[in-house]
């Protein structure tokens, strides 16, 4: 398994994230070495779905991609509804793209890519009720346990975590494309 030991992963969410989605790619990455730090809209704790409560490092305005080697979106209806709704996290969302820096994404997290507007020409997967929503962004959507398109990692649902967590590891290790 690839290191990232040298590697800073910043994770955007907010309540109402689903919890395995935000918990299991997050053990994954630390245990393979890397740092991580939660940014969500507000720097009070968040809580998922299911109750599990995650302490932000970071408001989205405080945060910048520079600081960022690599990006995860967890899925979660209300997290990713509420989460693109923030100037400041779709802007961060876009300047990573602008840099070319790793991004996974789970479920129903690609929301904020279509209002960050980064899609176009990108292959990506989801939760199926996305894919009208990333078509029009100018995307091409896949059924697929795992996809990756020259950094962008995509997953459906909790199923495919086994497949996404390997691959973010991957893509992460491998940095900037």
């Amino acid at each position: 398994m690839a290191q990232l030991s040298d590697r800073k992963v910043a994770v955007i969410a907010t309540h109402g994230f689903e919890d395995s989605e935000l918990t299991s790619p997050v053990d994954a990455v630390k245990e393979a070495g890397a740092t991580v730090t939660i940014i969500s809209t507000e720097d009070q704790p968040i809580t998922g779905k299911n109750g599990t409560e995650v302490q932000v490092d970071l408001t989205s305005k405080q945060a910048k991609a520079e600081d960022f080697d690599a990006l995860l979106l967890p899925g979660g209806t209300g997290n990713a509804d509420q989460i693109r709704m923030d100037e400041h996290a779709v802007k961060f969302v876009e300047d990573i793209f602008a840099s070319g820096k790793p991004t996974g994404v789970i479920c129903h997290g690609g929301w904020i890519l279509a209002d960050a507007d980064v899609l176009k020409g990108r292959t990506l997967t989801s939760f199926p009720s996305l894919q009208t929503d990333l078509r029009n962004a100018g995307a091409t959507w896949v059924d697929e346990e795992v996809h990756t398109d020259n950094g962008l990692v995509s997953s459906r649902t909790p199923d495919d975590l086994p497949a996404f967590n390997a691959k973010i590891i991957e893509e992460f290790a491998e940095g900037e494309h």
